[in-house]
């Protein structure tokens, strides 16, 4: 097949996980197109059956805000007629599925024609899409989709709570890891965390949003450097990493917190680290949970949004209401300072990371998507 991949190219869920999909893809034998702005960021220079098309936006003195879907539009079109693809995915409704299918009208009016698929990944619907200046256009485009999928069953739920969608069919596909790259005996810790040393090591990665609740992540680490020698790894850049420096001063664990910018390849981090903490207010999925787990790295975060899908409390992490600061220290001291249940946790997330979210086993679901969208036999190639 031949499919053309539109995301946001920048630090995020949505966009590592449409890349590493694309990917995936090609290395099956698809010619995978991918249509953004700009390249994403987990997307090599070159790979074989992978090629990337700049979308083009003039910067026009008539246009304060220069139309970036319509830009989007006339590339899905010209890509689709140059190249003959023949499904465009895209991740993240706004503006991506308006501008398919604006694309898709074009190719119509032309005698010509190509699928859409759309996969939701969070605040497309829990905020942008539920906002009065787009919740109009948001249904509109998820309703014009030929297949719909969500990353998880909280996420569809909301999506027809939000829209009313009740014509929709949403197909849930949960994110996914390579096992061969989240394999913490790959890696060496003494290597990548010199200043670790003995110290516990507690992460968090992430695009440093307001849901991400930055400011608890700190408070949570300094209860726990009160009791047992600890530093907080702190990977990714936003707006909130200021607040979260700030606490970081305000409570003077300073000299124990490490903030390491964007970092494209995660896993070797991951393999440093004792427990990851994501004590976010509302994740549809949690990709970066599902990282740790895959790493064997037990979790503590918020009992909120699609995180319970991923993680499961008592097994593979602990799970507590959100904003409840001290018992998240608590649990995270509770696996810290027993070295049996953290290795049994991490071996638990591990195996339940290969179980159920393993890259082959979503890949093969998302083909046969796309199968049904195109009117293929199932067992095509």
């Amino acid at each position: 097949m031949k499919i053309g991949i539109t995301c946001y190219p920048t630090y995020g869920g949505s966009g590592a996980v449409a890349t590493e999909l694309g990917i995936a893809l090609a290395a099956r034998g698809h010619e995978v197109h991918f249509i953004s702005y700009r390249q994403p960021f987990r997307l090599p220079s070159f790979l074989p059956r992978v090629f990337f098309h700049e979308v083009q936006v003039g910067a026009y003195p008539l246009f304060e805000y220069p139309p970036y879907d319509l830009a989007l539009a006339v590339q899905m079109h010209e890509v689709v007629k140059m190249h003959g693809v023949e499904l465009l995915h895209c991740h993240y409704a706004i503006p991506h599925a308006t501008s398919a299918w604006i694309a898709r009208e074009m190719l119509r009016a032309e005698h010509s024609d190509v699928a859409v698929v759309t996969t939701l990944h969070g605040t497309d619907i829990t905020l942008v899409g539920q906002d009065p200046s787009f919740h109009a256009i948001t249904k509109f485009s998820i309703e014009k989709s030929d297949r719909i999928t969500a990353v998880s069953d909280y996420l569809r739920d909301e999506t027809f709570n939000a829209f009313d969608c009740t014509g929709c069919r949403v197909a849930v596909i949960p994110n996914f890891v390579d096992p061969a790259i989240y394999d913490r005996s790959l890696y060496s810790r003494s290597e990548l965390l010199p200043f670790a040393g003995d110290r516990k090591v507690l992460m968090h990665i992430s695009n440093f949003r307001a849901v991400k609740r930055v400011r608890d992540i700190v408070r949570i680490f300094a209860k726990v450097a009160a009791e047992t020698p600890s530093v907080l790894v702190m990977v990714g850049d936003g707006p909130e990493r200021p607040a979260a420096e700030d606490e970081v001063r305000a409570l003077g664990v300073g000299d124990s917190v490490f903030f390491l910018g964007k970092i494209e390849t995660v896993a070797p981090l991951l393999a440093s680290a004792d427990v990851f903490l994501l004590p976010t207010s509302s994740e549809s999925f949690g990709l970066s949970a599902l990282e740790a787990m895959a790493s064997g790295v037990p979790v503590v975060g918020s009992d909120s949004g699609g995180l319970p899908e991923v993680v499961t409390n008592g097994v593979t992490g602990l799970l507590y209401p959100v904003g409840d600061v001290d018992s998240m220290a608590a649990g995270v001291l509770s696996i810290v300072t027993d070295p049996a249940r953290q290795a049994d946790m991490g071996a638990a997330g591990a195996d339940d990371a290969r179980k159920r979210f393993a890259l082959d086993t979503v890949v093969s679901q998302y083909e046969d998507l796309y199968r049904s969208a195109l009117k293929l036999p199932s067992d095509a190639h």
